[in-house]
């Protein structure tokens, strides 16, 4: 068994936390096929073949076209629901414990989904893999940025007023071109202000100056992508030295082409430079791959072993919102899993 073979077998069985992982953006082929032959007004392709050429984007706009057209799909709190469990389902397969899943009420309310329903579909769902699946769910509710102000007042108002048990923190997706951070500030100030944490992405396809826009504007406790931040030193500083952590997604970001080649990617640039990173997949389905993938990635980019694939798994959990039980589970969960595979390892060298 080759070095690398033998840690993609580590990372398949290791236990894991998700940062930054999109509701719709993680239905699988086979929810997305269902959903088309259910609603096929839509077009969207049906034949899993004729999907995955769907799901090749030109650009990140051509992503951001396709990805709602999913979105278009989901007609009633049973699809919410359906792709919800079915989420926690793939997860489980992975080994991911926990997940801080990126969820967008604005985009379902706008195409007619109360926002009661569609709240009690993702709680319903959450409960049911919490007992069901042994997969904890915790929300953050993003505002689309294409979508303007309205989409932040609606998503602001929902989690403020409306907030299910599950929620943790407040989000800001989309498109950074022509979007500039500071706009929602008086939203994630509400949202701050009713106890949620601040997570907007930033500086994926945009520079480290949208990095810092949501850093003071927005308050930003993590920060969504942000590899552009390699192109500012005293940036690079100051995530390293308040260990502000970045949810890193390498086949994510050649997807949408932020980085041309996963050779160029900066990910061994921020950890060189003491940045708290962690590993995620974004919209796995869409990109054709899943977590176990880009802790493989991961691995081979920062010339890692399994003891450091662990440590990045502790980073995932050292950079969420869970609570301190959990994290002191979890914690000691892949501690016990790294500590059982290297009496493998040594008993059979």
């Amino acid at each position: 068994m080759s070095e690398f073979s033998g840690l993609d077998e580590f990372i398949a069985g290791l236990p894991k936390a998700e940062l930054h992982v999109h509701h719709v953006g993680s239905a699988s082929p086979r929810i997305v096929a269902e959903l088309a032959a259910r609603h096929p007004e839509f077009g969207v392709p049906q034949d899993p073949e004729a999907l995955r050429e769907y799901f090749t984007f030109t650009d990140f706009a051509h992503f951001i076209e396709i990805y709602l057209s999913v979105v278009d799909m989901l007609r009633d709190a049973e699809d919410i629901r359906l792709l919800t469990y079915e989420i926690a389902r793939d997860m489980a397969r992975q080994q991911v414990r926990y997940a801080e899943l990126t969820v967008t009420p604005f985009s379902s309310t706008k195409r007619g989904i109360a926002a009661e329903e569609f709240l009690e579909a993702i709680e319903d769902a959450r409960t049911a893999a919490e007992k069901e699946l042994d997969v904890t769910l915790r929300w953050t509710f993003d505002i689309p940025g294409e979508a303007g102000l309205a989409a932040a007042e609606e998503t602001a108002r929902i989690a403020t007023e409306m907030g299910p048990d599950g929620l943790l923190s407040f989000g800001l997706g989309g498109p950074e071109i022509g979007v500039p951070r500071s706009q929602f500030k008086p939203y994630f100030d509400r949202a701050i202000a009713a106890g949620l944490r601040s997570v907007p992405h930033a500086g994926e396809t945009t520079g480290p100056e949208t990095i810092w826009d949501a850093l003071t504007s927005l308050r930003a406790e993590r920060i969504g992508h942000g590899t552009s931040a390699v192109q500012d030193p005293r940036l690079l500083e100051h995530l390293a030295e308040r260990q502000i952590p970045l949810e890193v997604c390498p086949t994510s970001n050649i997807a949408t082409r932020a980085v041309e080649t996963l050779d160029e990617h900066p990910l061994p640039q921020l950890a060189e430079a003491g940045v708290l990173v962690t590993i995620n997949s974004d919209d796995p389905p869409m990109f054709g791959t899943d977590l176990n993938t880009e802790y493989g990635i991961a691995a081979r980019l920062l010339g890692l072993d399994a003891a450091g694939v662990a440590a990045l798994a502790r980073n995932a959990v050292r950079a969420s919102f869970m609570d301190e039980p959990t994290r002191k589970r979890l914690n000691a969960e892949i501690d016990a899993y790294l500590a059982s595979w290297k009496r493998q390892r040594s008993a059979a060298d």
